[in-house]
């Protein structure tokens, strides 16, 4: 079974700063959490893109 790559966008700026493995079943919502943005400086809302 293959794991895919998908990307965590800041929510603020939309620069992808992280990367996540997800499983290859898709999931009817998307993952959201807070983390650091180095370009915002600061915590902010990052989504996942795929």
């Amino acid at each position: 079974m293959a794991q895919k790559k998908a990307s965590l966008a800041c929510a603020d700026c939309g620069s992808r700063n992280y990367s996540i493995s997800v499983g290859s079943n898709p999931k009817p919502t998307r993952l959201e959490v807070k983390k650091f943005c180095k370009h915002c400086k600061g915590y902010t809302l990052h989504k996942e893109t795929r």
